[in-house]
């Protein structure tokens, strides 16, 4: 039996509080703490999304960041987001990969009752990688696609009624295509 992670509970200013507790604890009580969002993008201006498992208590089925995890008690951010892309889509990265955008509130709760309070730790990495180079933990994520930019934001425009982004995001996502679209551009110049 897979043992549970310990995670790290912030302040509500994101400064460490030195103590920890069980993930499935982290959302119950509503503590605050660290996640690690990696956004893939490539050279063709095409973001990966990825679309939440039918089994996610939050938001299942909706597109969504390339991966995204939890930031294990005593594990770097960096380190988290690594481990979180092998485990998620089966992509081996470095930290030189990892080039952070920012860092990202999002507090909300949640009829089922659990309270999301996280400091998304984001980051975009350009990658060569196709489809079927990716391997899928199935549990995490339910099928994975790239959309080119203007793709992305026809989608969001009808966000509300068309059930495919989570909306509440929706100027997370706006931050992210951004950074991606000066990231393309810098490249070029």
């Amino acid at each position: 039996m897979e043992t549970e992670e310990y995670i790290a509970i912030l302040n509500a200013d994101g400064s460490p509080t030195g103590k920890t507790c069980l993930k499935s604890e982290i959302h119950t009580q509503g503590y605050y703490h660290d996640t690690a969002h990696v956004w893939f993008y490539n050279t063709n201006a095409e973001i990966l999304l990825a679309q939440r498992a039918a089994s996610k208590t939050v938001y299942p089925l909706l597109w969504d960041v390339s991966v995204a995890g939890h930031v294990d008690a005593g594990e770097t951010i960096e380190d988290a987001a690594i481990r979180e892309t092998r485990e998620e889509i089966g992509l081996i990265i470095s930290e030189e990969d990892l080039g952070k955008i920012g860092v990202y509130k999002c507090f909300q709760s949640y009829p089922n009752g659990i309270k999301d309070n996280e400091f998304h730790h984001t980051y975009i990495v350009e990658t060569q990688c196709s489809l079927k180079d990716l391997k899928l933990d199935t549990d995490e994520v339910g099928q994975v696609k790239f959309i080119s930019i203007p793709q992305f934001h026809e989608l969001l425009k009808n966000s509300a009624s068309n059930s495919h982004f989570v909306s509440s995001n929706t100027s997370y996502y706006l931050e992210v295509i951004k950074a991606i679209e000066n990231r393309l551009l810098n490249k070029k110049a």
